[in-house]
């Protein structure tokens, strides 16, 4: 594979910055009651495939990355199913890819709580002092109905110079890309990418993920 070949280079330039990792990253997966099996499904292969896209796993073991799986419903139900795995090599990618492709569901009929999931996903980067940069990457299927607003913590996600950004699936609320623009992602450069139903879902998240990952990889080679 052509872009591995250059990791040697990527990666001995990393520690000059002072950081034995250059991005954490948080998958917080929405599995609320309007996410149904098949759904998700998809968005849990979608994203095992995306993780090993070329672009993406280049970037990650490069980055000495450290990934987790957070899975979120309702207010209360927010639990972490694949805590942090160190993605130093491509061994190691392939591994975390294999987690998430067999990673349960946990929960199954409740409402949405976005800012809770916000909440539980800033809690898991004191494990991660190491990492330079610190990112989560939110699904949803619809707005919050429960619990804190997402909006309110803000002040948190500046606190820990966190960065939100979000994938979202336009199933059934109107404009709710609108809504997560407004309310869920937060920080510089933070976006939201579309995805029109779940079907399309395995695509926009390999495009969110190349977005999110190779960034600092393509500073590196400038």
């Amino acid at each position: 594979m052509m872009l591995r070949g250059i990791l040697p280079a990527l990666s001995a330039l990393l520690p000059t910055a002072g950081w034995a990792c250059d991005l954490a990253l948080v998958l917080a997966v929405d599995v609320s009651g309007s996410v149904d099996s098949w759904e998700y499904r998809l968005q849990r292969d979608g994203m095992a495939a995306a993780l090993r896209d070329p672009a993406v796993s280049e970037a990650l073991v490069a980055a000495r990355a450290e990934v987790m799986v957070l899975q979120w419903t309702g207010s209360g139900r927010q639990k972490v199913t694949v805590p942090w795995r160190t993605i130093d090599s491509f061994e190691g990618l392939d591994a975390f890819a294999d987690e998430v492709a067999a990673d349960p569901r946990i929960w199954r009929n409740f409402s949405t709580a976005i800012g809770e999931a916000l909440e539980k996903s800033i809690a898991q980067f004191e494990n991660v002092p190491h990492c330079k940069r610190r990112v989560i990457d939110v699904s949803g299927d619809g707005t919050s109905n429960e619990g804190v607003e997402p909006s309110r913590l803000r002040a948190a996600l500046r606190a820990e110079s966190i960065t939100v950004n979000a994938i979202v699936i336009e199933s059934a609320e109107e404009d709710l890309t609108g809504y997560f623009w407004e309310n869920v992602i937060y920080g510089d450069g933070a976006f939201v990418v579309t995805a029109s139903d779940f079907k399309e879902y395995p695509k926009r998240i390999r495009q969110k993920l190349r977005r999110e990952t190779t960034k600092q990889t393509a500073e590196l080679r400038r």
